[in-house]
């Protein structure tokens, strides 16, 4: 099979369901195509809810939803084969994915701009409110943990890392925090300060990528004797002063500039695929797959959580999307256009992995062990996407993974950041709950949102040392992911049935997402059991509890006859 036709047929998928579907939901769903008015406007504050240019609130949040996952996850599904990889990014995406993305912008934007955890207090009650509460704070901490240390292994692993990055990376955070400054003291305009900050970002990665040695870090500053841990803790610190500032300091100018950069690599590596025309190496079904590997079904749904379908989604739309929005007219492109972005970068990843990474007896020996695949995934992705870069850097080879690398990590620094935030909301809701109202205060709701994560991602080491604690957590990262998105889709459900609206586009995939995800999420746990990751185990038993008591909640209000307690919008 040929990379560049899989790459057609993916594209041509995605654009008929945004050219049909997505309009149909919009206006038998969502309601969205009309003029009202929306959070930004009715309750502007200068700090998060801030009316967004569509184009400029586009960018933000395709960045902040199309994070490392997106890309890790296929980089590993790949060992099953990658036809079941690529029909799950496709479908998964069109059907379920983009869906629940579109309606958790919606679902916000019209109530407010409150958060799903929130908005199940009204829709569930307040019992929900809490447990969904509960939920997103211990997913938003795996998180954080998760995307600070797939950002802190490109920086400093020895074997995986890319520290060519690290200089471009900085300076762009750097030059957004100028551009913000520009545009919002000096009234500038956007677009052109933007362009040039990325030409000048490519100038960096260009001067970057011959003197690795610039973005390595001494021994000496070495925590606990690891580079990624002081990695780790200077993310974490960064995501800390982003999720305080107001978004128009560094988040919308920084994912402005990050859009653009981030479309041309992926259309430069959409264009290299159709120059180069790759074949695919990997097999279709891995019939040769290592035997300690899990099972296909229903593991493929849950390790290939965001570039198909991801709670987090809903927590990004509706925590700081909504509060942005200019026009109720913008959703469908942002909430369901955004969601396709993500599947086109997952798209690129299943052929980066299947088709840049040489014959088939050398993908075999990367792809051999399921235990060196969730060490290794994310490099097998920059070392196979730079080959996608070859017609426009020769055989610079050096160059070509330090653009790939920033493109990563551009992706997930902004999820980085954005999730702190998050957090930080839902903090604030969490104690208005019990009534604990200093976590209204932003410095210390983002302070308690930064530390447990720390320690999640330095200590929760499995017996390897501190700071491998990010892959050990990837299960439970994709198991609750996708139950949060299932959480997501049950409050559309009520919503939707309570207006009469038609509730089948939502109801396929809430059974489909609870079904793969339980049962997923048992196997997990009792594997983590036999291996004695004890926080693992903690954390899973807890995301498995909250889960059944939020659905309680949902036949409770299905046994009072389905009706939402909600208002009429």
């Amino acid at each position: 099979m040929n990379a560049a036709v899989l790459a057609i047929l993916g594209l041509l998928a995605f654009y008929l369901a945004m050219r049909f579907y997505a309009r149909w939901l919009e206006r038998r769903l969502y309601e969205t195509d009309n003029d009202e008015p929306t959070p930004a406007h009715t309750s502007p504050d200068g700090i998060d809810f801030v009316a967004c240019n569509r184009h400029v609130l586009f960018g933000h949040h395709f960045c902040s939803v199309a994070g490392a996952a997106p890309i890790v996850g296929p980089a590993i599904a790949v060992i099953w084969g990658w036809l079941p990889a690529l029909l799950w990014v496709v479908f998964g995406t069109i059907f379920i994915g983009a869906v629940h993305d579109f309606g958790a912008l919606a679902l916000s934007a019209k109530r407010g701009g409150r958060t799903m955890g929130d908005l199940a207090g009204d829709i569930l009650g307040p019992r929900a409110k809490i447990w969904f509460l509960a939920i997103i704070v211990l997913l938003t901490w795996v998180v954080i943990a998760v995307f600070a240390y797939l950002i802190a292994v490109l920086f400093g692993h020895e074997k995986v890392g890319v520290p060519q990055a690290v200089w471009p990376v900085n300076f762009e955070i750097l030059v957004a925090v100028v551009i913000g400054w520009w545009i919002y003291k000096r009234k500038g305009s956007l677009l052109w300060p933007s362009i040039i900050a990325v030409v000048l970002l490519y100038v960096a990665i260009f001067v970057c990528a011959k003197h690795p040695e610039w973005g390595t870090l001494p021994s000496s500053m070495h925590m606990f004797g690891s580079p990624i841990v002081t990695w780790i803790l200077f993310l974490l610190a960064y995501a800390y002063i982003a999720s305080v500032l107001p978004v128009r300091v560094l988040l919308q100018p920084r994912d402005y500039i990050n859009s653009h950069q981030l479309f041309i690599g992926l259309g430069a590596l959409l264009l290299g695929i159709f120059i180069t025309n790759p074949e695919v190496t990997a097999p279709a079904f891995n019939t040769n797959i290592d035997p300690n590997a899990p099972p296909l079904i229903p593991l493929l749904f849950i390790t290939i959580a965001c570039g198909a379908i991801s709670g987090f989604h809903g927590l990004v739309a509706s925590g700081t999307t909504s509060k942005q929005l200019d026009r109720m007219r913008d959703a469908r492109g942002i909430g369901y256009g955004g969601m396709l972005g993500e599947g086109l970068l997952a798209l690129v990843a299943v052929l980066a992995v299947s088709a840049g990474l040489g014959s088939a007896d050398q993908w075999q020996a990367k792809y051999g062990s399921w235990k060196e695949v969730g060490n290794s995934g994310i490099g097998n992705f920059v070392t196979g996407a730079a080959t996608f870069l070859v017609p426009f850097v020769g055989e610079n080879v050096a160059l070509a993974k330090t653009i790939v690398a920033v493109i990563v990590i551009s992706f997930a620094a902004t999820t980085l950041d954005t999730a702190a935030r998050i957090q930080r909301f839902c903090l604030a809701e969490l104690g208005a709950s019990f009534g604990i109202t200093v976590l209204r205060n932003r410095f210390l709701a983002a302070a308690i949102a930064i530390v447990p994560a720390a320690v999640l991602a330095i200590f929760t080491d499995g017996g390897k040392g501190p700071g491998s604690g990010g892959f050990i957590l990837w299960p439970i990262f994709g198991t609750t992911n996708q139950l949060i998105g299932a959480v997501t889709l049950l409050l559309l459900f009520f919503h939707l049935r309570a207006r009469k609206r038609p509730v089948w586009p939502i109801v396929i995939p809430l059974v489909f997402l609870v079904v793969m995800t339980t049962v997923a999420g048992v196997m997990g746990l009792q594997d983590q059991i036999a291996k004695g990751n004890t926080v693992v185990v903690v954390f899973g038993a807890l995301f498995l509890l909250l889960e059944a008591l939020v659905f309680f909640e949902a036949f409770r209000v299905w046994r009072r006859g389905g009706d939402t307690p909600e208002p009429a919008a």
